[in-house]
């Protein structure tokens, strides 16, 4: 069983967080403020409608600036308003085929959005520790199967995985260039594919199947054969959070973690999880295979090793991916029959962290 966030580390911390009003953003505020962090938000307003952030209200932030992360005027009128002990950075431009649509787009909010919050950091005084986001898509993707590792080479075949990959080599830039000689700790935390209650994302797998059952449409699946990393999205902020722990403290011996299901957990396709999504939430397998319609260029299997998160934080995931799929379906269920969200999310924060 991993370990979990330590209440009175983050009591009074000063946390600010970008992409606070996205799906993994909404969640981690509110998971903070339970644990007692002061958060301060800064993100563009939300892009789906419903939202996540809209439906859960405003608990879990301090104050917040809705704001582009490109802007660096704004981003240090922010910044120095928290005079944050910790900057959790999560706001980014996160969808593969958007980043298709929208390569400039992408590789400027990605990359240069990185570097003007990095850039905007340097003169905090109270700042110990900034944890950068990126993604299990870093990797040089050779399709061979296997679970990739910290030191394995960064790459990408779509401008999303390229233009993360080029943020982790800004930051890395920045961190030995700028903030290792201040004692600011810098890492990049890479998570799996993430399963959860309240994302309404589009061209996302569980949004997809979710907007499909409230329609009563037939879902169109790309790539049903294809498998990835998935945990819930608890799993990964656990990791970000104890992550952001040890670079406070200066004991995080490694600068770049990988957070993901373990590797003798047998990897479960795109058609099962869909299959298993309905199934949950009380429907019919309702999905059509669409892998031979023309589309930009996925990758087939994608997996990661996070043995070394376990070395380094005790983390692992608690939820089997099977379990992760449960609970992001019993929480759309619960949902879509009206029950209150902020609840929905704090009675699962609440689960997961007493280990039920």
């Amino acid at each position: 069983m991993s370990r979990l966030p330590d209440q009175r580390f983050w009591s009074g911390k000063r946390v600010f967080l970008t992409g606070h009003t996205g799906f993994k953003g909404t969640w981690a505020r509110i998971w903070l403020a339970r644990l007692g962090a002061e958060v301060t938000g800064y993100a563009l307003a939300p892009a789906a409608t419903p939202s996540l952030h809209a439906l859960a209200g405003p608990a879990g932030l301090a104050a917040e600036t809705i704001g582009d992360i490109r802007n660096g005027t704004r981003l240090t009128e922010a910044l120095s308003e928290c005079n944050p002990d910790i900057i959790l950075h999560m706001a980014a431009q996160p969808l593969v085929r958007r980043s298709y649509l929208e390569p400039v787009d992408t590789f400027d909010v990605n990359v240069m959005g990185t570097i003007r919050l990095l850039e905007a950091a340097r003169p905090l005084e109270a700042l110990r520790a900034i944890l950068v986001v990126t993604t299990d898509k870093v990797y040089s993707n050779d399709e061979s199967g296997r679970h990739f590792v910290e030191t394995d080479r960064l790459g990408g075949h779509d401008p999303y995985s390229g233009s993360k990959a080029a943020a982790e080599i800004a930051t890395a830039t920045y961190r030995d260039s700028f903030f290792h000689q201040k004692g600011v700790h810098v890492g990049t935390a890479r998570g799996g594919n993430v399963l959860g209650g309240g994302d309404f994302s589009e061209n996302r797998l569980v949004p997809d199947i979710v907007r499909a059952a409230v329609a009563g449409q037939i879902l169109d699946i790309r790539s049903p054969l294809a498998t990835r990393p998935w945990q819930h999205v608890l799993d990964c902020l656990n990791g970000y959070f104890l992550f952001c722990e040890a670079l406070y403290a200066g004991t995080a011996s490694a600068d770049a973690l990988n957070f993901g299901p373990s590797p003798g957990e047998a990897q479960i396709p795109v058609g099962v999880v869909a299959s298993s999504v309905q199934a949950a939430m009380g429907l019919g397998q309702n999905w059509q295979d669409t892998s031979a319609s023309d589309k930009p260029r996925e990758m087939h299997a994608l997996g990661l090793d996070p043995a070394e998160a376990y070395r380094c934080l005790a983390w692992r995931a608690r939820l089997s991916q099977a379990e992760a799929i449960d609970w992001a379906a019993r929480w759309y269920d619960q949902w879509r029959r009206g029950e209150d969200v902020f609840s929905l999310v704090a009675g699962q924060i609440d689960a997961f962290t007493k280990g039920s």
